[in-house]
Parts: C-alpha cells; sequence; structure tokens
C-alpha cells in the first residue's frame, strides 16, 4: 500500500486498498468457498460468498486474483475510478486491473516505459500499474482537491457475477490449455447442461450403432452365422489311415 495519507481516502476507498481478500471468513469457517473476495463499499469490509444477505442492498464490488495478486474488472473499475492510464492486462477474456503494486523485479531488469509511482515496468502509453499507485500520484501532486476528479459517485454497485463464483483467472497463456475448465473463476467443474449434452450425444451414438449392426444381421444373415459357426467350431479328433 502505497497511499501517502490514508486520512485524505474517503473510508470506503482507504479500507478498498488495505484490506486483505481471500482469507477463509471466520464466520463460516466450516463452509465451501468461504473465502472473502467480496468487498461492500457502504460496510467498507470484505465479506464471502455466504455473508451476502445482510448486504442485498449493498454497494458490492467483487475481488478477483490475477497472478496471486488482487484484480478488479476494469468495467466494475470504471464505475468508481478514473482508470485512464492505468495497466490493464486481459484474462478469461475480461480486462482487469490491479488493485495495489506489485512486488518490483530485481534492479536492472526493468526497460522502457515504467510506472510514475512505483517504477514498474509498463506497457506504452500507461503511467500506473495499478490503482494505488495512481491514487498515491494525485495525492502527492495534486493535494486532496485532485480526488474529486479521480473518483466516481456510484449510488448503485451489484455484483456483476454469481457470488458463488470464487473469484480466481487463469492467464491467457493458460487458457488454451485449460480451456475445458470454468475459466479461472469456479470450481473447474463441468456445467450440467454439458453433462446433459454428453450425455445424450452418447445415447444416440449408441442406439445408432446397434442399429446398424441389427440391420447388417437381417440383410446378411447366412454370413452372420457362418462367421459365427466359424468363431464357435471346436476342433475335432483327427482321423487316422487306417493300418494294413
Amino acid at each position: 500500500m502505497l497511499v501517502s495519507s490514508n486520512l485524505s481516502l474517503p473510508p470506503w476507498l482507504q479500507a478498498l486498498l488495505s484490506e486483505k481478500f481471500f482469507n477463509a471468513c471466520v464466520i463460516h469457517e466450516g463452509a465451501r468457498k468461504n473465502e472473502k473476495n467480496i468487498f461492500c463499499l457502504d460496510c467498507c469490509v470484505s465479506i464471502c460468498p455466504h455473508c451476502l444477505s445482510p448486504h442485498g442492498s449493498h454497494r458490492l464490488l467483487q475481488i478477483r486474483r490475477y497472478v496471486y495478486n488482487d484484480v478488479l474488472r476494469l468495467d466494475d473499475a470504471q464505475k468508481l475510478f478514473d482508470s485512464a492510464f492505468v495497466q490493464s492486462y486481459t484474462t478469461n477474456s475480461a480486462k482487469v486491473i490491479f488493485l495495489n503494486q506489485r512486488p518490483l523485479p530485481r534492479p536492472g531488469s526493468i526497460r522502457g516505459n515504467i510506472c510514475s509511482r512505483c517504477d514498474r515496468g509498463l506497457q506504452c502509453p500507461y503511467l500506473f500499474c495499478s490503482i494505488s499507485c495512481k491514487v498515491d500520484y494525485i495525492l502527492r501532486t495534486e493535494g486532496v482537491g485532485g480526488l474529486s476528479s479521480f473518483l466516481y459517485d456510484c449510488k448503485f454497485l451489484p455484483l456483476s457475477e454469481p457470488a458463488s463464483d470464487d473469484g480466481l483467472m487463469a492467464p491467457v497463456s493458460l487458457i488454451a490449455k485449460t480451456s475445458s475448465s470454468s475459466g479461472g473463476y469456479g470450481d473447474g467443474g463441468v456445467p450440467c447442461r454439458t453433462l446433459a449434452c454428453t450425455a445424450a450425444t452418447t445415447e444416440t451414438v449408441r442406439k445408432k450403432r446397434s442399429s446398424l449392426s441389427n440391420s447388417c444381421r437381417t440383410m446378411f444373415p447366412r454370413d452372420t452365422e457362418i462367421s459365427a459357426n466359424l468363431m464357435n467350431r471346436r476342433k475335432k479328433a483327427p482321423n487316422r489311415a487306417p493300418l494294413y
């Protein structure tokens, strides 16, 4: 967390940038998928999918994991922040941005464009590697007054996807290898509709093969019987020539 003065931030933004996500929920310790990957802007707290009931009418933000760091979908982030010039990454066919600065690579390995706050390597024309770095830069260069043009007044923010989503996102390089899974978002299970279609297809193929086999027996009964007799015929005792 790089923000130079947390007291200058709105409570929800301060909590969002300092919260630790994807820890197990203490309230639902024994439940499946109990990681805290949802942030409630109205309560300034992270919650798990099982905690949603009391927050049904609140503004909720889905937090995701990408290369072991907390990210937001760019579409969700743009409802709250001015995300211009923040480096975005494409994963699972969606663009994401990092909440906080990531650990810097080893010295001497950075070339070209860098983050205006933490000197991390970026693609052109981006200026910031994360929301946190942009917030910190605005506070240092423009003061608290600069935040008014950075933050958006969002009154309604529902979850963009079902709460059962565990928020895991696979890098693009892994998507081709795991295209049969559920996208890095879920538990890797196959949807019921896919199973039903597969079962129906298998049953159809089995019936067609059975029908084709019966048709062949009807059209060529003699050949079928001959083949069966040849397969089942036992070897008889040899006949010896008479002795004279």
